[in-house]
């Protein structure tokens, strides 16, 4: 059975448009993304491959679009080091520092 690890809120030009969930259980791991429903009534697609749908997105892994928001080179790095996570661990990453992306996304830790 998969738990609940992490989640995300995601915003576009600081509208929430969804929520990114990681779900594991034991060395499986799933990732989800979903719309929010308000979004969903006038809101563009976060980019090409989330098209607008109330229908979940689920990988086995962070999503290649995620994983390109991240930091690389010497600020991953520093990053890593200074929030103490590992530098391989892209949603932590994105969890700490998502407020300063570059662009119109937004990704802020959801704590229920």
């Amino acid at each position: 059975m998969k738990k609940l690890n992490r989640e995300a809120k995601i915003f576009v030009n600081g509208k929430l448009a969804g929520i990114l969930s990681e779900l594991r259980g034991g060395k499986n791991q799933l990732v989800v993304f979903q719309y929010e429903e308000d979004y969903l009534k006038g809101g563009l697609p976060i980019g090409s491959s989330f098209p607008l749908t109330s229908a979940l997105f689920e990988w086995d892994k962070l999503p290649p679009f995620f994983e390109n928001l991240a930091s690389e080179g010497w600020l991953r790095k520093m990053q890593s080091e200074r929030e103490g996570i590992e530098n391989e661990d892209t949603l932590g990453l994105l969890l700490a520092n998502g407020a300063e992306l570059i662009g119109t996304l937004s990704i802020i830790p959801y704590e229920r």
